[in-house]
């Protein structure tokens, strides 16, 4: 410490500057000590852990042990879990148990990344909330209060309203527009009451607060300098090291900081002010922090009566705690979110909403494999386990796609804003969860089945489950080697299906399956090769579809459309294609019998990579140079007609002298009808795309332009969760770039007569750059010689070829507003299949016994259904005891008890049937897997019991009413019913009566995280496929 014998003069100086200015009451500054840990960004995440996030944790829990009035927040967990389970000592464990105990250490947000709050599902965002939460309950039996949403690139509605459903009393986030937050500061309207949801209104708001232009760093107070990689410097001397605080040093950070102060608190309604202390890669050296800026807190708070201003360390709890305390009322921001997110005028961060598409895809495709894989696990358990699956271990498979999936969310991975190298660790880590999950599934699928030999026989067995708690319908894909096909079910009945000739052009054929699957069940398919003729493969159930070629066709000046017209129909639509360009024309939708121009093509917008000639695109932003042009010359047509479905093809080249196609829109509409379950199948048009490999500087995008009479109002989801409504607006520069937004499973444009939805299977960019149209940016390469760039290697020069999938929707508002949340999941969870050689099995075999189906009511969907394995009590009182005893609950993973999560689809008013709220029971829904002994409803990650949960009420300007209770208008369970309202997630723990004992399972230990295990993606045994996507699995 310091002598204190020079203050006087250093107070002198500072004096001046702000005793005559000084009649506002004196402001306490709460100072929150942080670190900003991306996980992942520029390096791996065992990169980073080895060069510096260890060390943060291992210097922090010292440091706040030395000294009592010291504080931190600690983020992102998946570097905490790495560092406690493999380099924490028991001394350490010790110390930060105790940290916790005093409130000197609070874990904020709690989940296992800061998560991005633009391109993620809300399923992913729960799920790595959850991950974390049951890991900070299970360790330490804490519960996080609070968010620090400070980085991702934009902040969402829906985030506010999930962290309000985790029981957190106040929100923070810092990007938002520039422009927005000036006026913002300037108004003092920074903080206000959010309500994320317009149907949940009051019932799930929560105090927000927006970081200030200066965000989540503290420029000039890094005295440990900046990281360094691969490994911190032997003499612990790291480059941009700050001076010591010294006597000849000390007026100037004095002086610093209360001038910043001075500044901050100006844009602020109270006297309280929140500064955080941290920046990125901060603190691995908290020794020299705190050393140094306990000199400078000391020598203001000697003089905080004179300054009128004090400074503490503090956690989030400490700042709103005090907040809370003085009662004023606050402005109430209703459920518009603050997307999309500029940083300056040419700096629209709206690019990264189609970065790296090939692992947006594979996110979601994981996403829904876990979802499928937690399910069926959970009904192999329940309600008797199967007798040769290894339950430990079939928790680690999960587990690993769990933590992977989690990780992926994070503010720059999904976002396809991290360098190669990162985004290889996230493929990786995922494929090889996949791959676990995979063979988890597999074995379910055929435990106890009996292996046969029959060298004659020759085909597969097709194993497809539907991870929905709906019945479907929908043609399942698969790719056969030859085109006599027999397809038949588990009593030996035929199928139908279709086989057509390959669209890639690869040896083969595409075989499609109707099949009708209730919830949560499966259907077995025999799939053999027959020596027939055709009419005998036709009267087997298999038919083989005609492809009808059309000419290519240039482009062509602007002329009489319409002439010269192809039908393409089924019982919803008839889709007109024209001749004369090979483009489509119009689509006449048989409900209101109305008739919509719609053409399709692709289009590119060229950017700038050239510092020397202005703004750049990047991973992060999009800046066109000029409008979007034609990116195509020729267009070639196929029909492929066929009893159940027709695909249409359609080919664009380049240049008309091309061999080969750079884009490619293949649309299918299936010959169902609509009754019978066939609405959803039927009214949709299946769209698959192939763009790529694309030219430097170029972003891809599907323009579909229309005769609907939007004005340019386009309305693009939430998250997943909810929409919002996109207004067109001119601005001065770059309006093309700023009126894009994320679009992550739907969007649509509408006039007074029909609706156009857009549904997607992974998140795009989308926009309405013109009357009638809607464009969705499907794929980016760039370069730029930004040496920062170059140094990195983030430059996006993705040379690869995508698959995005898009389904279309059209009719009137009524309909496609019943139909989009169905139609949208049922594109996000297609059924699982699960092959197997047919001579491993005895003909016609069956599988395992087929259990009740699991079914909701249409406006209710099974979000989750998993065995998560925590274990600890539900009691808090009783698993905190067990803590304080050195008891982490059960000595095994607990597989008793089951979390369910349901979610009603619909917003208030939507439907005036479906939008009403629901009564189940749960015991009646959940039979087929055993008889329910007990429910407890929880919050939304599982660690509150909802009757103890009880949030802060902040006043607002409005007239006064009850807020922040986590249940305002909702009915509690009533034993094992309850009723749930538009847009509510519940979350349930359902504990099932055993009919046999559970084997023990193995002793718990920490999952390791992908990054730790090989990262060999190999393919194993599983032969598993995600239904619809570019490569299907190949039989014979």
């Amino acid at each position: 410490m310091w002598p204190l014998g020079w203050l006087p003069v250093v107070a002198q100086l500072v004096l001046l500057r702000f005793l005559v200015a000084r009649a506002e009451s004196p402001i306490r500054v709460f100072m929150v000590p942080h670190s900003h840990m991306d996980v992942g960004w520029l390096y791996t995440v065992q990169e980073s852990l080895r060069a510096y996030a260890a060390n943060v944790y291992t210097s922090v829990v010292e440091e706040l042990t030395l000294r009592k009035h010291r504080r931190f927040i600690a983020v992102e967990q998946e570097y905490f879990r790495l560092w406690w389970d493999g380099i924490a000592s028991d001394r350490q464990k010790r110390q930060v148990h105790h940290l916790l105990a005093t409130r000197r250490l609070e874990f904020v947000i709690g989940g296992q990344v800061m998560h991005d709050e633009a391109v993620t599902h809300f399923d992913d965002q729960i799920l790595q909330l959850t991950e974390g939460h049951g890991f900070l309950y299970e360790t330490f039996g804490i519960r996080p209060r609070f968010s620090w949403q400070v980085d991702p690139f934009g902040a969402s509605a829906t985030t506010p309203t999930l962290f309000a459903l985790a029981g957190f009393h106040a929100h923070i986030i810092s990007r938002i527009d520039y422009d927005l937050k000036d006026s913002m500061q300037k108004t003092r309207g920074l903080q206000f009451v959010w309500r994320g949801s317009p149907s949940l209104s009051a019932e799930q708001e929560i105090f927000t607060h927006v970081l200030d232009q200066y965000s989540y760093c503290s420029e000039g107070f890094y005295w440990d300098g900046s990281a360094v990689f691969p490994e911190p410097p032997p003499d612990r001397l790291y480059p941009n090291m700050n001076i010591r605080v010294s006597e000849k040093s000390m007026k100037y950070y004095v002086d610093l900081l209360l001038e910043n102060v001075k500044e901050r608190a100006s844009w602020f309604r109270t006297r309280h002010l929140l500064w955080p202390w941290g920046c990125d890669k901060q603190f691995f050296n908290a020794s020299l922090q705190f050393a140094n800026m306990d000199i400078v807190l000391d020598s203001i708070n000697a003089y905080k009566s004179e300054l009128g201003i004090s400074v503490e360390y503090a956690t989030l709890d400490n700042y709103f705690s005090a907040l809370h305390s003085t009662n004023v009322s606050w402005r109430v921001h209703e459920h518009r979110d603050f997307l999309p997110y500029s940083s300056d005028l040419y700096q629209a961060w709206t690019g990264f909403y189609a970065s790296r598409s090939g692992l947006k895809r594979l996110a979601r495709r994981a996403s829904a494999l876990l979802y499928a894989g937690e399910s069926m696990f959970t009904r192999s358990v329940w309600p008797a386990p199967h007798q040769h699956l290894d339950l430990g271990q079939a928790l680690k498979q999960l587990q690993q796609l769990r933590w992977a999936v989690s990780e992926v969310q994070h503010h720059d991975a999904i976002t396809g804003t991290e360098t190669p190298k990162v985004r290889d660790m996230y493929v990786n880590n995922l494929r090889s969860g996949m791959q676990a999950v995979q063979e988890l599934m597999a074995s379910i699928v055929h435990d106890g089945n009996p292996a046969f030999s029959d060298p004659e026989a020759e085909g597969r067995m097709a194993v497809v489950y539907n991870p929905l708690a709906w019945t479907v319908t929908t043609l399942v894909n698969l790719t056969v080697g030859f085109s006599r096909v027999n397809i038949t079910d588990e009593t030996g009945r035929p199928v139908a299906a279709q086989v057509q000739e390959s669209k890639e052009k690869q040896p083969g054929y595409d075989l499609y399956v109707l099949t009708t699957i209730p919830g949560l069940s499966y259907r077995h398919y025999s799939i053999r090769r027959t020596q027939g003729t055709q009419e005998d493969t036709k009267q087997l159930g298999a038919s083989v579809a005609r492809t009808s070629n059309f000419a290519r066709k240039t482009k062509s000046p602007a002329g009489p459309r319409g002439r010269h017209l192809v039908r393409v129909e089924n019982d919803c639509y008839t889709v007109f294609l024209d001749r004369d360009t090979n483009l489509m024309y119009s689509i006449l939708e048989r409900e209101s019998n109305r008739t919509v121009q719609v053409t399709q093509e692709f289009m590119e917008y060229r950017v700038n990579g050239n510092l020397k000639y202005g703004p750049i695109s990047d991973n992060f932003v999009f800046t066109p140079t000029e409008t979007a042009k034609q990116s195509w010359e020729s267009v070639e047509l196929q029909i492929v007609t066929g009893k159940l479905m027709t695909e249409i093809r359609q080919l664009f080249y380049r240049d008309v002298r091309d061999s080969s196609h750079t884009y490619a829109i293949y649309s299918r509409l299936a010959h169902v009808p609509v009754g019978r379950g066939g609405e959803l199948l039927c009214r949709r048009i299946e769209q698959e795309y192939r763009v790529g490999p694309l030219e430097l500087n170029c972003e891809a995008i599907l323009r579909t332009s229309t005769s609907l009479q939007n004005q340019q109002t386009l309305y693009s989801d939430s998250n997943g969760y909810q929409m919002q409504r996109r207004l067109f607006r001119e601005y001065a520069s770059n309006s093309i770039a700023r009126n894009y937004y994320p679009m992550v499973q739907s969007a649509f444009i509408e006039d007074s007569q029909s609706r156009l939805v857009v549904l997607s299977q992974q998140a795009h960019g989308i926009s309405s750059q013109g009357n009638g149209q809607v464009e969705v940016m499907l794929h980016r390469r760039l370069w730029n010689n930004f040496d920062w760039a170059l140094d990195y290697d983030l430059t996006l020069n993705d040379t690869s070829v995508v698959h995005p999938v898009l389904w279309l929707l059209l009719g009137p508002r009524p309909l496609t507003a019943r139909l989009r949340q169905r139609s949208g999941l049922a594109l996000q969870h297609r059924p699982v299949v699960l092959l197997r050689e047919l001579n491993e099995t005895a003909q016609n075999l069956p599988g395992p016994p087929q259990q009740e189906a699991v079914m909701l009511p249409p406006s209710l969907h099974l979000q989750t259904l998993s065995i998560p394995g925590w274990n600890y009590s539900s009691n808090h009182t009783e698993h905190l005891y067990n803590l304080q005893k050195g008891r982490r609950g059960k000595a095994k993973p607990d597989l008793h008890r089951v979390l369910l999560r349901l979610h009603h689809l619909y917003e208030v008013g939507e439907d005036p049937v479906l939008s009403q709220p629901v009564t189940v029971n749960l015991e009646v829904v959940l039979q087929g897997l055993g008889s329910v002994v007990a429910v407890e409803e929880r919050s939304l990650t599982g660690t509150w019991d909802v009757s103890t949960l009880h949030r802060w009420s902040w006043r607002t300007q409005e007239h006064p009413h009850r807020r922040g209770s986590s249940r305002s208008h909702s009915t509690p369970l009533q034993g094992t019913k309850v009723t749930i309202y538009p847009k509510e997630i519940r979350t349930f723990f359902i504990h099932f009566r055993s009919s046999e004992p559970l084997a023990d399972s193995v002793a718990p230990e920490r999952p390791r995280g992908p990054q730790e295990k090989n990262q060999d993606p190999g393919h194993g045994k599983a032969a598993w496929r995600d239904e619809g996507g570019p490569a299907p699995h190949l039989i014979g």
